[in-house]
């Protein structure tokens, strides 16, 4: 099944919504294509399309849901992508990764 929440991420001059699968990616990107929504528009783990594509997205069977109910979603089916968090200056040091050049102070 694909969803997606209403549009109220701004960005652009546009509202946006994410459109996502419980299925699978293939599902994802095929509803996407059909949808005319380009690939740049795949964000790791959902498609952001903007305001005037969602009536045509619910036309094609996209159930419309609360933009809470998105990553209940994703996590439920497994699809979660999460972005990766940087790693703390003093967790860093103490993993051995430079956090970058050291200012003399």
């Amino acid at each position: 099944m694909l969803y997606l929440d209403p549009p109220a991420v701004p960005s652009r001059g546009r509202l946006w919504s994410h459109l996502i699968s419980d299925l699978s990616y293939a599902e994802l990107h095929a509803f996407a294509e059909a949808l005319g929504v380009p690939r740049r528009g795949f964000d790791r783990d959902h498609y952001d399309v903007p305001a005037e594509r969602v009536p045509m997205a619910v036309w094609l069977g996209a159930r419309l849901v609360p933009s809470r109910e998105i990553v209940l979603l994703l996590r439920a089916a497994g699809l979660r992508r999460p972005k990766p968090r940087a790693v703390p200056v003093p967790a860093a040091r103490e993993a051995g990764i430079s956090a970058g050049p050291r200012v003399p102070g």
